[in-house]
């Protein structure tokens, strides 16, 4: 790369070490933060586009994101794995309609290594703060043990729950004495047999948890602030017929493309409709469905007022549903309780209720969620800082989620994420961190090829792009913030926005990430302090 005469800098050789003031190439061309679906996306991205240069920063000690950090009971994906996996890694041979998570991990890391990404990643390599310098033009990553590391650009492949919460918003929360588990650090050498358990939460995880457990634990007890929607999952083990057709070319394609489809017209369908329709449509859908759940409540629970309790006073698609053949079950079993009174404290023995009542336990598993993608509060201050200053905790905080095609934002040059507002289309994880991260790629191949130092969406475009995304909206901010509005959900965060879901379909989607006009960003060869916004 060659920089104008503005700078009065030159090509040098990259990997030099740098420091903030250095002008200096930086260490790599890219580095990617994060080795979980996406990051393992990106990599494989940047080597078939020719950039070999690049650095994967990953905080744990193997690839594969939240399928390496969990290893709970029960741990299984809930979608088909013909939906979750990568359409350059299709795999033929699940061993079920809806693999174990250990099969799921597996998948990722043999995937990291044939594609040459594993040897790539730098693990135990946590970012805490992303900075970009104005001077040098270039960003340069500071992690917790102190170092720091450099690159021109950065892909942010941290995905969509991005650590568990620390604060669960109940009093007495670190003074339980007995065994506390979680299930982004599942302790297996803790037997539960016989044991007094207390669960509280009744999330994804949770409901894969709890049939899990209940069997072999003496008793358990679940705290439910709010009901799930589980919905009977039709899963079974694949055969090997089945897997020889899922091997020939073509079929597993067109199989997960008609899929595709199929969620692209109800979404799209929905959000094209007018207020006047959709509105009704979607008072009439939820009713049908709450009625048609009781039916099912009425069949599988054999209590009247446990089944009262399980049932939702929300719309099915309100909140994140979940696929489960046993958790409704399980509260049939005479040494399974389930608790509704709100949580007053949990104690150094247990957990006391609103109603006075003190549960004792010997474990306690707190199931009570991540803090997400979609929620302004997840981006602290200070942590991504771009040009003259911009802060990206300050802006979303200001001016809400926003980011061009899901994945950019002004005043961040040469930075981009692969899971940002607006990102998910109603398809499995790996369809859309793909397309972010080509989206990506496309970018940084044109700032090359431009021999530019960077690119950074203009703002007008960015404006222009989240005006109309938000128009799109309204139809899932009426539904989630209006009919729904009473039921907690991260697919509405705390500015009573819908930025979880992008209003578009997955097809519109894939094409504004694949072809982006490039001049919807600006380009340049001397640092962008320089240059006018």
């Amino acid at each position: 790369m060659r920089c104008c005469s503005a700078c009065g800098r030159c090509s040098i050789e990259l990997r030099s070490e740098t420091t903030m003031n250095d002008t200096a190439q930086p260490q790599y061309e890219v580095a990617v933060i994060g080795a979980g679906p996406g990051g393992i996306a990106a990599g494989v991205k940047l080597r078939r586009a020719g950039i070999d240069d690049f650095v994967v920063l990953e905080r744990a000690d193997e690839v594969g994101g939240s399928w390496h950090e969990n290893h709970y009971p029960g741990l299984g994906v809930d979608i088909p794995a013909l939906a979750y996996q990568y359409s350059f890694a299709r795999k033929a041979t699940w061993s079920r309609v809806f693999p174990p998570g250990d099969e799921v991990k597996r998948y990722h890391v043999e995937v990291a290594h044939r594609f040459g990404v594993h040897e790539r990643v730098r693990f135990g390599a946590e970012v805490q703060r992303e900075e970009w310098d104005d001077a040098a033009g270039y960003w340069v990553l500071h992690l917790a043990d102190g170092s720091t590391v450099t690159a021109r650009f950065v892909i942010s492949a941290v995905g969509a729950f991005v650590r568990p919460k620390a604060d669960v918003g109940i009093a007495g929360a670190r003074s339980f004495r007995g065994k506390v588990l979680r299930p982004s650090s599942w302790d297996h050498d803790y037997d539960l047999s016989g044991k007094r358990v207390g669960i509280i939460g009744t999330g994804a995880s949770a409901v894969q948890i709890i049939p899990s457990i209940a069997p072999e634990v003496g008793r358990l007890t679940v705290f439910q602030r709010t009901p799930v929607w589980a919905l009977p999952k039709p899963d079974f083990p694949i055969p090997a017929p089945l897997h020889r057709v899922l091997a020939v070319p073509g079929v597993q394609p067109l199989l997960h493309g008609t899929a595709l489809v199929a969620v692209d017209l109800v979404l799209r369908t929905v959000v094209g409709m007018p207020g006047a329709v959709s509105r009704p449509t979607m008072d009439r859908f939820d009713a049908t469905c709450q009625a048609l759940y009781r039916r099912y409540l009425a069949r599988v629970i054999t209590e009247t007022a446990t089944r009262d309790r399980l049932t939702p006073n929300f719309g099915l698609l309100a909140k994140r549903p979940t696929l489960s053949n046993s958790y409704l079950r399980t509260y049939n079993r005479d040494n399974v309780a389930l608790v509704t009174d709100p949580i007053e404290k949990i104690t150094t023995t247990g957990v006391r209720t609103a109603d006075g009542s003190l549960h004792r336990f010997d474990a306690l598993i707190m199931a009570t969620g991540y803090e997400v993608f979609s929620d302004p509060e997840t981006y602290r201050p200070g942590t991504v800082l771009g040009r003259n200053g911009f802060d990206l905790a300050k802006f979303y905080a200001e001016q809400g989620l926003q980011a061009y095609q899901s994945v950019s934002v002004p005043g961040l040059p040469n930075r981009w994420t692969l899971v940002g507002p607006y990102s998910w289309t109603g398809s499995g994880w790996h369809a859309f961190v793909e397309m972010t991260a080509d989206h990506a790629v496309r970018a940084i191949t044109e700032t090359r090829r431009r021999d530019a130092v960077w690119c950074e969406v203009r703002k007008e475009v960015a404006d222009a792009y989240h005006r109309t995304i938000h128009r799109r909206g309204a139809p899932l901010r009426y539904y989630l913030a209006e009919l729904n509005g009473h039921v907690p959900t991260y697919y509405r965060n705390s500015q009573g926005d819908t930025t979880y879901v992008r209003p578009s379909g997955f097809f519109a989607a894939r094409r504004g990430n694949r072809r982006f006009p490039l001049d919807d960003y600006r380009y340049g060869t001397c640092a962008p302090a320089a240059v006018s916004a």
